[in-house]
């Protein structure tokens, strides 16, 4: 049996571990600590034991939970009798690896070991025979069945291993049922799917909770019968700039290029209503307030692949050329000192697939939807900006300095070729006349963008996409080791969303109900 990890001084509770409850909360394949969060939070007490292999997963988990007893190890090798101590298990939360379950595996080989991790669950079912059992993964997790001799998924007998698996639950006297819930649904800003299955012994009813939030064009939000999702830019850090695409030492790949151009043309030059940011004045730059926007962001992955578009306009009166985000708009002298910014979601680095380069075209959100799904490769997308300045007539003003000509023949290039084959030798000035192939009209006044900026979310962000509190430790262990960005972000999209985790447990666990049982 693994022995559990040394506390340090740092904790950011005391800890008072007194058998004060009837009964013990497990959290295996913890993490970082996403399903402990919900689960105390819809409990209003600690985990008592989380279990992981990972020593940078556990040393975070334990920064955020010090009054939990934490064991580094295998899961398959930790004893459920000895860790739990003789005292009856209430709650017990799994969430197996999922990577070699996920369609994001694509065609490569999968590990039978890996795909076996659930079966742990049985093992401490048998042993500690928990009151209720959730169990998260990805929605192919109930493809489960034997690998041929390449180490790939049968297609003849899917599903095989997982029907095998749940009947084994339910010999044991488990009720057991499950479903597919969306975070966006349950107020996460992503639109992370994920397969939920409930198991009990007690003879109390499996309990699934109702959506709290829903699109904004729906009639339940509309009705206010539910909350509007949350969404990406709610999740986004405006004042980190995005550097110019044209200034990068290692140029994007074309599929990349490609996502940008339908995106600005989706979201900046086509927006019926931009995102809005206010500059009150040059002193107060800082301070910023964005117009609702009224969707959630995609899902977070384990690899940091999330950029931002986003388009900047800025109204400049003094013909003065726009600056970045990130700066002080000291130049703009007109009492109506407002900045739009339209900006969408891009996938990074999954290339562009066997369908002859369309599936890129579906690697494109809007900023006022949820993020997409957040793997722990890191963030599926990226933010892209675009600068723009007013347009006088034909004049932009002095725009030297600016990439204005870049970004008009990138946009023909990766955008316009495709829709009526535009050279990118043609002269620009005919093409916003034309298809306004870089020309932006808000509410009837003309722009030109002059620069296209993109940069990864930062880890911060995505954890606010994945709907942990503001107030979670992420920088840092328990140790006071700093965590690498990669570490933090890995750990991020191997996270269950809390707020499912406290919706699914806060409609099913009550520790007062087992105390009823034993009296009666």
């Amino acid at each position: 049996m693994a022995a559990p990890i040394q506390r340090k001084n740092i904790m950011l509770t005391p800890q008072y571990l007194l058998p004060i409850h009837s009964e013990i909360v497990v959290d295996l394949f913890a993490g970082g600590g996403g399903a402990s969060t919900g689960i105390e939070q819809a409990t209003c007490r600690a985990v008592d034991v989380a279990i992981n292999h990972d020593a940078e997963a556990i040393s975070l988990h334990q920064a955020n939970h010090p009054q939990t007893l934490h064991y580094c190890s295998d899961v398959v090798e930790v004893d459920p009798v000895a860790v739990t101590h003789g005292r009856p298990v209430g709650l017990l939360w799994a969430s197996p690896d999922c990577k070699h379950f996920s369609k994001a595996k694509g065609g490569k080989p999968v590990s039978k070991k890996i795909r076996s991790l659930a079966w742990v669950v049985i093992k401490w079912a048998r042993a500690v025979r928990p009151r209720m059992i959730f169990l998260e993964n990805v929605e192919e997790f109930q493809t489960w069945g034997p690998l041929t001799a390449d180490n790939m998924p049968c297609p003849l007998r899917k599903g095989d291993t997982f029907r095998l698996w749940k009947k084994s639950l339910e010999a044991l006297g488990y009720v057991v049922e499950h479903r597919e819930l969306r975070a966006c649904d349950y107020g996460s800003p992503t639109i992370r799917k994920r397969f939920f299955l409930v198991a009990r012994c007690d003879g109390a009813p499996i309990v699934w909770p109702d959506p709290t939030h829903g699109a904004p064009a729906s009639l339940a939000v509309k009705a206010k019968k539910l909350k509007p999702w949350h969404t990406a830019a709610e999740c986004i850090d405006w004042s980190i700039p995005a550097p110019s695409i044209f200034e990068r030492k290692k140029p994007l790949a074309d599929a990349t290029c490609r996502r940008i151009a339908k995106g600005i043309m989706r979201y900046v030059v086509e927006t019926q209503e931009p995102f809005i940011v206010q500059y009150h004045t040059a002193k107060r730059a800082g301070d910023d307030r964005t117009a609702p926007l009224d969707k959630p962001l995609p899902t977070q992955t384990t690899e940091n692949r999330f950029a931002v578009v986003s388009a900047f306009l800025a109204k400049y009166y003094t013909g003065a050329v726009g600056s970045d985000m990130a700066d002080p708009l000291a130049t703009v002298t007109s009492v109506d000192h407002h900045s739009l910014v339209t900006a969408n979601m891009i996938h990074m680095g999954h290339g562009e697939g066997k369908d002859g380069g369309k599936r890129f075209s579906h690697g494109i959100r809007s900023v006022q939807e949820p993020i997409n799904t957040i793997t722990a490769s890191g963030a599926v997308g990226a933010l892209v900006t675009s600068n723009l300045i007013k347009l006088c007539g034909t004049n932009v003003g002095n725009a030297q300095g600016t990439h204005r000509t870049e970004v008009q023949a990138f946009l023909i290039k990766y955008y316009g070729s495709e829709q009526d084959g535009v050279s990118v030798t043609e002269p620009m000035h005919t093409l916003p006349t034309r298809d306004r192939m870089g020309l932006v009209t808000v509410h009837g006044e003309d722009y030109a963008i002059v620069d296209i900026g993109l940069r990864m979310l930062a880890p911060r962000e995505l954890y606010r996409a994945q709907g942990f509190p503001e107030s979670y430790q992420i920088d840092f262990g328990a140790d006071g080791r700093p965590l690498t960005k990669t570490a933090q972000v890995r750990m991020c999209g191997n996270s269950v969303c809390p707020p499912l985790s406290r919706a699914i447990v806060g409609a099913n666990y009550s520790e007062n109900y087992s105390v009823q049982r034993r009296v009666a």
